[in-house]
C-alpha cells in the first residue's frame, strides 16, 4: 500500500509546484526534491517530476494562444521545431547521466537555476548590451536553452523570459505566450524520451499531475494578488534551501 505520508508530500509538492509555475515558476524546486525524497531515483525523480507539470505548460500556452507572435521574423513553427529538437537532445542527455552523478550535480542544477531566476533580468539587459543579435544568434540561443529544458526543468521560464526579450519581444502576454508554447513542445519531445527510456515512474506522475493542474489554477487567480516583488524573492529563498539541502545530504 502507498504510504499516505509520501502521497501527501507528492501531492502538496505538485499542489504548490503548479501554483509557483503559473505565477512566476521555480515548480521543479518543489517536485524534484519531493520524489527524491519519496525514494525514486534522482533522474526518474526529474524525468516524473517534469511530466506532473507538463499539463501546466500546455493550458498556459492555450491560455495566451491569442497573444503569441514570431520573434526576430522567424515564426513559431520554427521557433517550435528547434524547441523540439533540443529538448530531444537534452532529454537523452540525462538518460545517458548515471544517478549517482545525477544526485552529485543536483544541488548545483537547483543553485544554477536559482540564480537565473533572480538575476534574469540583469542577464537579459547584459545580453542586449553585448549587442547579441539576428536569427542565427536567437535561434541558437534557443536550442542551448531548450537542451537545458530537456535536461534540467528548473529555471526553464526565465530563461526563456530572457531570451525572448533580448530579441525584441516587448509585450509581457506575447512573452509568456511564448514562454509556454516553447515550453510545452520541449517538454512534451523530453517526456516522450523520458518515457520511451523508461524513465517515469507513472503512478506518481499522473497523481502529481492531477494536483499540478489543480494548482495551477489557483494560482493563475492569486498571481493577480501577490506584487510579483513579493512572490520572486519567496521562490529564491526556496530553491537556496532545497540546493542547501542537497549539499548537506
Amino acid at each position: 500500500m502507498p504510504d499516505p505520508i509520501l502521497t501527501l508530500l507528492l501531492l502538496s509538492a505538485a499542489f504548490l509546484a503548479g501554483g509557483l509555475n503559473a505565477m512566476a515558476g521555480g515548480g521543479s524546486f518543489l517536485t524534484l526534491p519531493a520524489l527524491i525524497y519519496a525514494g525514486v531515483p534522482p533522474v526518474a525523480a526529474n524525468a516524473t517530476g517534469t511530466v506532473a507539470l507538463l499539463p501546466g505548460y500546455a493550458s498556459g500556452a492555450y491560455g495566451f494562444r491569442h497573444d503569441i507572435e514570431p520573434v526576430d521574423g522567424v515564426s513559431t513553427l520554427w521557433l517550435s521545431v528547434v524547441s523540439l529538437i533540443g529538448g530531444l537532445v537534452g532529454a537523452a542527455l540525462l538518460l545517458w547521466t548515471p544517478d549517482a552523478v545525477f544526485r552529485a550535480i543536483v544541488p548545483w542544477l537547483l543553485l544554477a537555476a536559482t540564480g537565473l531566476f533572480a538575476f534574469g533580468a540583469r542577464l537579459s539587459r547584459w545580453l542586449q548590451r553585448q549587442g547579441i543579435h539576428g536569427r542565427g544568434a536567437m535561434l541558437g540561443g534557443l536550442f542551448a536553452v531548450s537542451v537545458y529544458g530537456g535536461y534540467f526543468n528548473g529555471g526553464l521560464g526565465i530563461l526563456l523570459l530572457a531570451h525572448l526579450s533580448v530579441f525584441g519581444l516587448t509585450s509581457l502576454n506575447a512573452m509568456n505566450g511564448l514562454k509556454n508554447l516553447l515550453s510545452t513542445v520541449l517538454t512534451a519531445i523530453a517526456v516522450a524520451t523520458y518515457a520511451a527510456g523508461g524513465a517515469v515512474h507513472w503512478p506518481q506522475a499522473l497523481l502529481m499531475a492531477v494536483a499540478a493542474i489543480i494548482g495551477g489554477y489557483a494560482g493563475a487567480r492569486l498571481a493577480r494578488r501577490i506584487p510579483p516583488a513579493t512572490l520572486r524573492p519567496a521562490i529564491v529563498v526556496v530553491g537556496l534551501t532545497m540546493a542547501v539541502l542537497f549539499f548537506v545530504r
